[in-house]
């Protein structure tokens, strides 16, 4: 009797992305819905000022311990899971016409959510160099994706004029592109979608790791669509 080959065992990625698009999306509401999630921005603002004093609690712990504390591990998840939510709604995806919860909680009614887990220890070390020193290629990436750049040109013969240089970032050029045709056609095309998911889902592995909650490093790959492959 002949073996069946073993199947190869794919790891499931410990920071996991979803953005489920929304196929009934209004071709006028994108105008507006960065307005109506201004209640979110505001609640944002503390948050994430939160999470910035409990990344700096957890960084302490992980070089003393060994380990990220679970209630404070959790919060943190919380604040990018709401983060990506009216971020999926309203900023960089607009892909869902639907209200974000206000709530830390993972939601499967929403189309947006995100899962990190939990690891039972970290290295000690690497916690002193990951968030700056071993990330800073993504950084280039991520910024060239999703920032733009602002400067000044050199002044020509010592005159006072100055030329002021702008770049779009990739993303937004996406966006602009996408919306563009949800306006005139009421179909935000699938390829700029997925692509656009794919950005986001990037800059969230980077954020999970510069965030001390992982030490895989994040792949050099843009996992396109709504799901994780």
């Amino acid at each position: 009797m002949e073996m069946e080959p073993e199947k190869p065992v794919v790891a499931m990625n410990p920071v996991r992305v979803r953005g489920d698009f929304d196929p009934a999306l209004s071709r006028w509401m994108w105008l507006v819905k960065w307005l109506l999630a201004i209640p979110h921005y505001i609640v944002l603002l503390f948050l994430h000022i939160a999470y910035f004093v409990v990344s700096v609690i957890a960084f302490f712990a992980i070089l003393f311990t060994g380990k990220y504390p679970r209630g404070l591990f959790d919060f943190n998840v919380g604040v990018m899971r709401w983060n990506w939510r009216v971020s999926f709604y309203a900023l960089t995806v607009l892909g869902t016409d639907k209200y974000p919860p206000f709530h830390l909680r993972p939601d499967e009614d929403y189309p947006a959510d995100l899962e990190v887990d939990y690891p039972e220890t970290l290295h000690r070390g690497l916690v002193l160099i990951k968030w700056w020193l071993l990330a800073i290629p993504h950084y280039l990436i991520i910024g060239a994706l999703m920032s733009g750049a602002i400067g000044n040109a050199m002044q020509d013969d010592g005159s006072q004029a100055w030329d002021l240089v702008v770049t779009w970032p990739v993303l937004y050029l996406l966006l602009a592109v996408a919306l563009i045709a949800l306006l005139v056609t009421a179909v935000y095309p699938k390829g700029l979608y997925d692509f656009v998911v794919g950005i986001n889902r990037w800059a969230i592995r980077v954020q999970a790791y510069a965030s001390l909650m992982r030490d895989e490093y994040p792949p050099f790959r843009l996992d396109q669509g709504p799901r994780e492959p």
